[in-house]
Order: structure tokens, then sequence, then C-alpha cells
């Protein structure tokens, strides 16, 4: 049996308000963003999920906890924490001007500095992007390529044996996550080079077939085009 799965971003935060590099840590959700969520939540109110999980950070457990209240049609019970869909890791850069970040990665790919990040991917490929990243920490803590790879692997592989036997269920993951996500797995995207970044809010959505292989089918619909999917 396959198995649905929409895959949600988190709702606007503080860090995303302020420019602020956003991977494994952590701020609040704003008014801003859980008013968008009211509005994603409600297009879903009507959709039944068998199950629904979120990454193990508190902007997307709120975020998931929002939407399943909403929901009129289905009986979650308790919702999972799968810490493999946790953002990317950005290490040292955690915290700092998204801008100047961008900076320094863009110098370390071998570009004239900029902070037009669609720009850096679209000149290094994502691949060089991630490697750059590391090389630019200066603790080279952030996740490359292939520790990504490897994390989105295990990602799916466990949701995967998670859903097994299930319909349709809901993840609440992270903008950067769901990106690379979609660059490996939606037939739309090609290769090493960049898609659109999804907003926060949208939903992504992807089948688990009978073997455990995912595609995405629809990327990034935004919430308010959501009844549409």
């Amino acid at each position: 049996m396959a198995t649905e799965v929409y895959l949600v971003r988190h709702g606007e935060t503080m860090f995303n308000q302020l420019n602020k590099v956003q991977g494994w840590a952590d701020s609040p959700l704003t008014v801003k963003g859980i008013n968008d969520l009211k509005v994603t939540a409600a297009n879903l109110s009507q959709v039944h999920f068998d199950k629904m999980y979120s990454s193990d950070l508190k902007r997307a457990i709120d975020t998931v906890h929002l939407i399943a209240d909403t929901n009129e049609v289905s009986e979650i019970g308790k919702i999972k924490k799968l810490p493999a869909f946790r953002e990317v890791f950005f290490g040292t850069f955690e915290g700092d001007d998204i801008d100047e970040t961008w900076r320094k990665v863009a110098k370390a790919g071998g570009m004239k500095p900029t902070s037009d990040v669609v720009k850096i991917i679209q000149t290094l490929g994502i691949h060089d992007f991630r490697e750059a990243t590391k090389k630019a920490d200066p603790r080279h803590l952030a996740e490359d390529a292939e520790a990504l790879d490897d994390r989105m692997d295990q990602a799916i592989s466990q949701l995967a044996q998670e859903t097994k036997g299930l319909g349709r269920v809901l993840v609440v993951s992270h903008g950067d996550f769901i990106k690379t996500l979609g660059i490996k797995y939606w037939d739309q995207a090609s290769g090493d080079h960049d898609i659109p970044f999804p907003d926060n809010g949208s939903v992504t959505r992807g089948i688990i077939d009978d073997n455990g292989k995912f595609r995405i089918i629809n990327y990034g619909v935004k919430n308010t085009d959501i009844p549409n999917l």
C-alpha cells in the first residue's frame, strides 16, 4: 500500500524575521507565522491523516500541534518526533546574519562575495554550495553534501518504516531540508540545480510506494493553494 506524505514547512520564526541563519538553532514562531499557519491548518482541516510527525525542533513541534488541533477529520493521538527531519545544520554560522554568512560562503566557493544565495547556488551547484558552507565555517561543523544526503536517506527510510500500511501522513519539517528533498526526489527538479525555496506553511506532497521508494508530486504549494492539491 502506497503512503501519501504531506511535508509542511514550519511557520515564520523570529530568526526568519531577523534575517538570521537558522538550522539546528531554534527560535519561536512569530505572530505572522502563527497567523499564516492558521491558513494552512484551515485548508488541511478536512484532510484525513492517519498520523502526524514533526522534526524535534520546537518551531516544527508547535506547527504540527496547531495543524493537529485544527483538523476535524483525523484522530492523531501521539505525535512522534523524527530528528532526521531537522533543518540543515549550519555549524558556527547558526544565529549569524544571513547576508554576511552567504558572502563568506561565496568567497569560500571561489566567487566574488555576494549575499545573493540563489546566485551562489546557481553558480556552484547545490553540492559545491554545501562544500563551500562547510569550508567557510571556522569550525567546519556545517553539514556537507554527503552528510546531508545520508540524513535524507535515513529520514525517508525511517518514515517508510513508520508509515507502512498507512494511507496518508503529515510531517512538519524545514525549508532547506524540504528543498533539498525536492532537488533529489521531485521529477521536475534537475540534478544538482537549485529550485525555489518553499514558503513558511507551504505543503510538499509525496508518495512512498510499496517498495519504500519516495517521490515528490507537488512541491512547495502555498498555503492558500492547498485546496487545489
